[in-house]
C-alpha cells in the first residue's frame, strides 16, 4: 500500500488502482478477445494476470478491508501494476 508523508494511504494510488480495475472490467466484458494469442487461441496465463490485475485494482482502489496479510499483498496497488505489466508483456510476445 502506498503511504503519503502523513502515513495515510495515498489517494492518488488508490484512485489509479480503482480506475485500472474498472477499465479492465469493462474491457474484459466488452472485448474478451484481448486475452487471445495471434492464432485466436485463449491464453490462460494472460487472462489470469488481467483478471488478477482487475481484482487487485478494485480491491485496493475501494479500500476493501482484508484481514490476511497475504491477501492484502496479493490484492494491493503494487500487485495490480505488476500483473498488468506481466499480462501486457505476455500478450506483446504473441
Amino acid at each position: 500500500m502506498h503511504l503519503n508523508a502523513s502515513g495515510r494511504p495515498d489517494p492518488g494510488a488508490r484512485l489509479l488502482s480503482l480506475v485500472t480495475g474498472a477499465l479492465l472490467a469493462v474491457l474484459l466484458v466488452a472485448r474478451p478477445d484481448i486475452a487471445l494469442d495471434r492464432w485466436g487461441v485463449a491464453d490462460p496465463l494472460a487472462a489470469l494476470w488481467l483478471l488478477w490485475s482487475m481484482l487487485a485494482g478494485l480491491a485496493s482502489g475501494t479500500g476493501w478491508p482484508l484481514r490476511s496479510h497475504a491477501l492484502r499483498r496479493l490484492l494491493s496497488s503494487e500487485a495490480c501494476l505488476v500483473t498488468l505489466v506481466l499480462a501486457f508483456l505476455r500478450l506483446a510476445t504473441h
